[in-house]
Parts: structure tokens; C-alpha cells; sequence
């Protein structure tokens, strides 16, 4: 069996792929920041390069 270790940011407008070691978890999903794992209270993107993600 194939242990899935990379997988796409929960947040739907995210494009980052994370590591599943490091990922923020959430109820169950994976997020590539606090940022997307809150919902982006402030609007702020996740601060990764080339990653427009805000919402």
C-alpha cells in the first residue's frame, strides 16, 4: 500500500502541494499555512511565491 505523504492545499484557491508531515491539519485537511487552515481572516494570501490563495 502507497502512503499519500503530498497532497493539495485544502484551501480551494491554494495552489501549494504540501507535505502531509508538515501541513497545518484542520478538522480533518491538510492546509499549506495558518492562513489557509483559518479561513484567511485577514485576507492575506499564504505568502508562498506565485500563490495569488485568499480565501
Amino acid at each position: 500500500m502507497t502512503t499519500v505523504t503530498q497532497m493539495k492545499c485544502a484551501c480551494d484557491s491554494c495552489l501549494c502541494i504540501v507535505d502531509t508531515s508538515k501541513a497545518v491539519e484542520k478538522e480533518g485537511h491538510y492546509y499549506c499555512s495558518e492562513a489557509c487552515a483559518n479561513g484567511h481572516p485577514e485576507g492575506s494570501g499564504c505568502g508562498h511565491t506565485g500563490c495569488t490563495c485568499h480565501s
